[in-house]
């Protein structure tokens, strides 16, 4: 790629550091985790954090709205929940005589939907029209949604009482499905320090505004992915579809999905082409949440996680020497 475009990839990488030192002072010990949102928002996709309560999933939420200068909303889901209350109503003014709307929390730039399982299914459906095509629709007016439009949606990975799962359809537009975990030992004894006294959330100031996000968007599609390494995509998300333990492998939108995330990764690591090893980096977050495992498998046991880990180990990976030489 010509010289300025490699500058372009350096701005993008210099931009993320900056972003993601700036959320782990707030978010500690995190930074793979901070990192694969930032490769979600670079791509205009939404995430899945699915952990146990307690663990910073709001916080996160908040923070990366904060740096990114962006309004926040909370939606907690919970069974009565309506459409309406996640995409907004007509109410009538009776001194003008006209229905007005009135906006939803959707309407946000930084959604967090939380606990989205403990809703129906109607309502859970809300969301589709306004993650796939960022616009909502309301009594037959359709009104686009702002840019940026980022979905983190919290569900508990424990089977429990007065839950629904996300329909297939749903769990296909969330672009990863990230797990935050506990943190480590220190890096709990530094929460326990640095929120002793202060909460370090009131000190984040925006580091990149809508414009420049947009930009930074841009030039993650330039990024190179060599047809050797596409092949290897195509030989993953094919060998899902045809694996024994799978009733329903990667969808299209999934092969895309990895494309793009793989490409968004390398341009926030400094490159401009996409690397096998990114791929296997994204492969679980990416398509994992996007397989229908059989029952038979589910009865053994097996997660859609382990599925991948042995396509991963199964599918031949192309010799650098070989994408790396035209590059």
């Amino acid at each position: 790629m010509p010289s300025n475009d490699l500058l372009d990839i350096s701005a993008v990488a210099a931009t993320a550091r900056r972003l993601v030192e700036q959320i782990d002072r707030v978010i500690v010990g995190k930074d793979a985790v901070v990192e694969l949102l930032l490769v979600a928002l670079f791509c205009d996709g939404h995430v899945l954090l699915e952990d146990v309560p307690g663990i910073g999933k709001t916080m996160l939420a908040k923070t990366l709205a904060r740096s990114l200068g962006c309004t926040f909303s909370r939606i907690q889901f919970t069974p009565d929940l309506l459409p309406s209350d996640i995409t907004g109503v007509n109410v009538f003014n009776q001194k003008t005589g006209d229905f007005e709307y009135r906006g939803g929390p959707i309407l946000a730039e930084v959604v967090l939907a939380d606990e989205i399982n403990r809703a129906g299914p109607r309502t859970q459906s809300a969301l589709l029209e306004a993650m796939e095509e960022r616009q909502v629709t309301v009594d037959g007016v359709t009104r686009p949604l702002a840019y940026p439009f980022l979905v983190l949606a919290t569900q508990n990975p424990v089977e429990l009482e007065g839950t629904f799962p996300l329909p297939e359809a749903q769990l296909d537009r969330f672009m990863l499905r990230v797990a935050i975990g506990y943190p480590g030992r220190e890096d709990e004894r530094t929460i326990l320090r640095r929120f002793r006294t202060h909460n370090p959330l009131v000190d984040i100031q925006p580091l990149i505004g809508a414009a420049e996000l947009r930009t930074i968007s841009d030039r993650c599609r330039q990024v190179v992915c060599h047809p050797l390494v596409e092949d290897y995509l195509l030989d993953l998300v094919s060998a899902s579809r045809s694996d024994l333990a799978v009733e329903l492998g990667v969808s299209p939108r999934g092969s895309l999905a990895l494309l793009r995330a793989g490409q968004a990764l390398a341009a926030l690591r400094g490159r401009d082409f996409v690397t096998p090893d990114d791929l296997q980096t994204l492969a679980r977050p990416v398509l994992a949440h996007r397989l229908i495992l059989s029952p038979e498998s589910r009865l053994r046991g097996q997660s859609a996680e382990d599925v991948i880990k042995r396509l991963l180990d199964q599918t031949p990976v192309p010799v650098e020497e070989q994408w790396s030489a035209s590059r």
